[in-house]
């Protein structure tokens, strides 16, 4: 009679616990999808490099379009050097796919030229000067 008592609370756990997982998942899935990818990636890489940009709003933009690309852990542009940081695996994507996303947002890097469609459709403040200077020092 124990054993069997035993065994029917060890399969009550097991159901409860498998039933717990599931409904932790479905409230992860219920959050935003990106954000629950990005917080089990692993960086693997780093890279660094310079976007022309304005203020907060290009920021915001610049590093969704960063985010957007699989394989981003964290993405963080420096509106006064005009710089990125992102953090990346890169097993899944290259600094080259990052250049791309934000250039496909209509942003200048330092090695694509922004999508003029997007540029077009940017708020007037985020219009920036496409000879403007990337990278710069403090």
């Amino acid at each position: 009679m124990k054993k069997m008592i035993l065994s029917t609370a060890v399969l009550g756990l097991l159901a409860f616990a498998s039933c717990k997982n599931e409904a932790k998942q479905t409230t992860e899935n219920a959050n935003e999808t990106k954000t629950v990818a990005v917080e089990n990636e692993l960086a693997t890489a780093k890279a660094t490099f310079g976007v022309r940009g304005n203020c907060a709003m290009c920021k915001s933009t610049i590093e969704k379009a960063a985010k957007s690309v699989e394989g981003v852990s964290s993405a963080n542009w420096d509106v006064k050097k005009k710089q990125i940081t992102i953090a990346f695996n890169g097993d899944k994507t290259n600094e080259e796919a990052l250049h791309n996303a934000i250039a496909a947002s209509g942003y200048d890097t330092e090695k694509s030229v922004g999508s003029e469609d997007a540029y077009k459709e940017l708020p007037a403040c985020c219009k920036y000067d496409h000879e403007m200077a990337m990278s710069l020092e403090e």
